[in-house]
């Protein structure tokens, strides 16, 4: 890398740049092995004589921070001084808000047996497809580098969204309808730009997904947590000051049961009545292993009320954070407006190599060989949880997405001291008293099986056991 080194007038300047560049060794900017310029490169940079610099540089060695090297240039030598420490505390400090709030998921070390939620298996991707197709939009030609950007995103892939959310979930929209966002979280944070005022309220289920509920929280709005049952989001106990209700219809996080169709019909009326927006986070149900297909709110929608959003980390890789949101068309400009002030736009080769996976097929080739073997891992773990953990564990029934959950049954106890313990096991699962919004959290425990292969879920379960 180039070193920065700046002159302030013309007094004493080999002082300066053997000051700068002893500085940048102390502070660990420079490491032991790093090259530093050649005296006649560094010279024409700062416009000085070479011999200005060649002082500085030979101070540097004589006092053991460079060292030369025959033919090969000069280098920063290992010192026994210690770095310096850290600049003297600044006076800035974060609004209130993030005094409380911390990333979510807490990082976790490595396990053994994963069974934290949201992770897809990176075993199961097509890599050598998507290579091949990266690297034809990494081509000085290729169509994502040519300088048309729309917030939005590309017209290929939001044309592919449209024809994919179409045809596999019934999502009414055309490509004019589609903005494409940095995944889940992105498209929620332009909701809440787009649509609330700080300080109005956003009704979300709990247990809940908590990235939403901090994300809320720190636009200065307020998060009333609704309960749910059986059948999904209890409409009843909604708050009547609510302006916008966030739900996961089809497949709820993180309990996994689907909302009734009398449900969802009973949200519509009620948002209807209010005049609420609902965001619907359609997350991960193209893994659907059983029951009739869940219609989406959006599709049930003759209002215009619904916002839809949907993500393809959970069916393709979290590491391309590639996801969506479908508006109504009054709110077109503003939903571009918001993503261009934001982030403008996310990765273009990236963009245009996931139109084509859409469009070519291998998308829908994906999804049906990761669906045979992610409903072969749901089987098995509902298998053994409901065999070897009869009276302990209550499994609340599930038939889509890479999870699903389990009440202790009991109703009550420690599940994340267990959640703890099975960590010392080398297990890692989450409690499902983290996803707690307002209520008091039943205690229990979310399994992932999207992170563990289908022959480790044995083993896994037989060390909770003993962390039991």
């Amino acid at each position: 890398m180039d070193v920065h080194v700046s002159l302030d007038g013309r007094r004493d300047l080999a002082g300066q740049i053997y000051r700068q560049l002893r500085d940048a060794v102390l502070d660990g900017r420079l490491r032991p092995g790093d090259p530093v310029p050649p005296t006649r490169e560094l010279a024409r940079r700062l416009a000085v004589s070479r011999t200005t610099v060649g002082v500085a540089y030979d101070r540097l060695i004589g006092e053991g921070f460079l060292e030369g090297r025959s033919g090969a240039g000069t280098y920063v030598r290992a010192t026994r001084e210690a770095p310096r420490g850290a600049p003297a505390a600044s006076p800035l400090r974060p609004r209130a808000v993030w005094h409380d709030l911390a990333a979510w998921p807490a990082r976790l070390p490595g396990a053994r047996y994963d069974f934290r939620v949201g992770l897809p298996d990176p075993g199961l991707f097509p890599f050598a497809e998507w290579r091949r197709l990266m690297a034809a939009e990494l081509r000085p030609t290729a169509r994502a580098l040519s300088g048309a950007w729309d917030p939005a995103g590309l017209d290929v892939l939001r044309e592919a969204v449209a024809r994919h959310v179409g045809v596999s979930r019934s999502v009414r929209a055309d490509a004019a309808d589609v903005v494409i966002t940095a995944g889940i979280q992105q498209a929620l944070d332009l909701v809440c730009r787009v649509l609330l005022e700080p300080g109005a309220t956003v009704a979300m289920e709990d247990p809940g997904y908590p990235p939403a509920r901090l994300l809320f929280r720190s636009l200065g709005l307020r998060v009333h947590g609704v309960p749910v049952d059986a059948e999904g989001l209890r409409v009843d106990a909604l708050p009547g000051d609510a302006r916008a209700v966030y739900v996961t219809p089809s497949h709820q996080f993180p309990l996994g049961m689907a909302m009734s169709l009398p449900r969802r019909r009973a949200l519509l009326e009620w948002a209807r009545h209010r005049e609420v927006v609902i965001v619907e986070d359609d997350y991960d149900t193209e893994y659907r292993y059983g029951g009739r297909p869940v219609e989406p709110l959006q599709s049930l929608d003759t209002d215009g009320r619904v916002i839809y959003l949907g993500t393809f980390s959970k069916a393709m890789l979290p590491v391309l954070r590639l996801g969506f949101l479908v508006a109504p068309a009054a709110l077109r400009r503003a939903f571009r407006a918001a993503r261009y002030v934001s982030s403008w736009h996310s990765d273009l080769p990236v963009q245009a190599a996931l139109a084509r996976f859409v469009d070519e097929g291998m998308l829908a080739r994906h999804l049906r060989r990761s669906r045979r073997e992610y409903q072969a891992r749901h089987e098995h773990l509902v298998e053994l949880l409901e065999r070897d953990f009869a009276g302990r564990l209550d499994v609340v029934p599930s038939e889509a997405g890479l999870h699903l959950s389990a009440f202790l049954a009991d109703g009550a106890g420690d599940d994340a001291g267990l959640a703890r313990r099975a960590l010392d096991h080398d297990v890692a699962l989450y409690p499902l008293s983290e996803f707690a919004v307002a209520g008091p959290p039943r205690p229990g425990l979310a399994f992932g099986y999207g992170g563990v292969r289908r022959d480790d879920i044995g083993e896994g379960l037989r060390r909770l056991r003993r962390a039991m």
